[in-house]
Parts: structure tokens; sequence; C-alpha cells
């Protein structure tokens, strides 16, 4: 990545990762509401769901000694929720990656907490250019991290190297909507509307789940299929909302950066792009 982007995006959740555990928890992903979205639940079981709903949707067809996986690579690993959780169900190894040494920090601290730290480790690591030999993972698992990286072929890429033959991807990643069809090419309304988004959350730019699905395939992933949770993550964003007006939130805003400030203010720019089809919650898994 370059030196500026990866500056964006550290400084984004050093700043901001206490705030989001606060607001979101350990897990600072989408929660799953069903295949229509509609079931009723609160936001961390939906969280938790999300994961067994991955890990269901990315262990089909799997006839690989290799799964269950024993050792396991979280990209963009965050405050470390989804590693820990994997290293725990499957009793297995997990390194966590992410450019913010803060997050990596609290990360260590929660693998503490939950008697893990044996078991997991969490460093600060460039996704695009990993600090790990060829085939050393059963699973890669990036759940919304894509979207940060500035080069989508060179991350697959990354991820193709360190998994073992047989080795699985399961990847979740803020898409927007494809640009065959009767919509065509994005809009300028709607390149402004994921201009803001990239400026508030530090992105470069996302792509369609199409396109990734070239990518992986150019790569020369197996067995690569590609799903389309729009519609099952709908409410996130209107429960995070909601959230961001405990007063508790409200005084912790008061004392954080502007860049914070402007992302919890924007959280209706995430909102509004679901609802109006531009953002897409697209899932690839693969094997290699």
């Amino acid at each position: 990545m370059t030196s500026t982007l990866i500056e964006q995006i550290q400084q984004f959740y050093d700043n901001s990762s206490s705030l989001w555990e606060q607001v979101w928890g350990e897990h600072m992903h989408h929660g799953h509401y069903g295949p229509d979205g509609k079931q009723e639940k609160n936001r961390p079981q939906a969280q938790i769901d999300m994961i067994e709903e991955l890990l269901n949707w990315g262990a089909e067809s799997q006839a690989s000694n290799l799964w269950p996986p024993t050792s396991i690579l979280d990209v963009g690993c965050g405050i470390g929720g989804s590693t820990l959780y994997l290293a725990e169900k499957f009793n297995a190894t997990a390194m966590g990656i992410t450019l913010s040494p803060v997050q990596a920090k609290r990360a260590k601290e929660l693998s503490e907490s939950a008697n893990l730290s044996q078991q997991t480790n969490f460093i600060v690591a460039d996704a695009l250019d990993m600090p790990f030999a060829d085939e050393s993972y059963d699973l890669v698992w990036s759940l919304e991290s894509g979207e940060h990286m500035p080069n989508k072929q060179k991350f697959l890429q990354e991820c193709h190297r360190v998994l073992k033959p047989g080795g699985t991807i399961i990847m979740a990643t803020w898409c927007h909507r494809t640009l065959d069809g009767h919509y065509g090419q994005l809009t300028d309304d709607e390149r402004r509307h994921l201009a803001d988004i990239y400026r508030v959350y530090a992105l470069p730019y996302i792509i369609s789940l199409p396109e990734y699905e070239a990518i992986a395939e150019n790569i020369s992933f197996q067995d690569i299929c590609i799903a389309d949770w729009s519609t099952a993550v709908a409410p996130f964003w209107d429960m995070v909302i909601e959230s961001a007006f405990d007063p508790k939130v409200i005084v912790s805003l008061l004392f954080s950066d502007w860049k914070t400030i402007q992302a919890a203010m924007s959280l209706e720019l995430m909102s509004r792009g679901y609802k109006r089809g531009l953002i897409k919650f697209g899932l690839l898994r693969g094997k290699k």
C-alpha cells in the first residue's frame, strides 16, 4: 500500500477503535439478520451469527483434509473478535494482522482475557506484503478488509500465496452494485456517494462482486463461489445509527478526533447506500 493510505487507515483505526468497541463490541463487522434480513435479534448476536453463517457457507462442498482448519490467518483482524472466535471454535492457532498498532495491542489484551494467548498472535502488517512463508495457513479469513485494499489483485494473490494447497479463503467485503444489466455504469450521483464513503472510512475504492470473482479466477483459485448477502445485513447500519445515540457514546464522541466524529456522523451514508442498491455485501470463497 502507499504510505499515505497506510497512514490514513492506521490513524483512522488507532483513533476510533476504542469508540467502535464501545458501540459495537469486539466484533467490528456487519451482523446477519436471516436470508431475508427480517430476523429480530440484538446486534451482538447478529454479529456472532454472521461468523457462523460465513463458516457454514464457506464449508459447503469441503472435501479437504484441511477442514476444519488448524491454522488460520485473519486479514484485517480489527481488535481480534473473529480471530479469537475462530481459534476457540476450531481449537486452532490463529494469526491476526492489522495496520493499527492500537488494534493489535487491544487484540492481545482480549486474547489474554479469553485465555487464548497461547493459540493466537496479532501483529501490524500490510496485507499486500504479508510477512509469512508460502503455504502457511489452512484458512485465510477476511471479514470486511478487502475494501481497504488499493490493489485487489495483489491482495488476493497474497491470500493465495500463504494458503496451503487445499486451503480455503473465506472473504466478505463491501462492494458496489454490478455494472451490467439494466442500470449499467455508475452514475455521477452514485460516484459522489461512493466518494463520500471513501473519504470518511479511509477507502481507496471498491469494486463489484463479479470483478472479485474474475480476479480470483485469474489467480487460479479453485471451486470459486460468490454470494450477495446485502439483504441479510440490511438492518445493521440502522441499528448502529440507533446505538450511536446512546448518551455514553455521545460523551465519548465529544472527546474523539474529528475523523472519528465525522465517521460517526456519516453512518447514514452506508445505510442509504444499501437502501438504494449501490452498496453490496459481497462474499467470495475459493480453494488453492
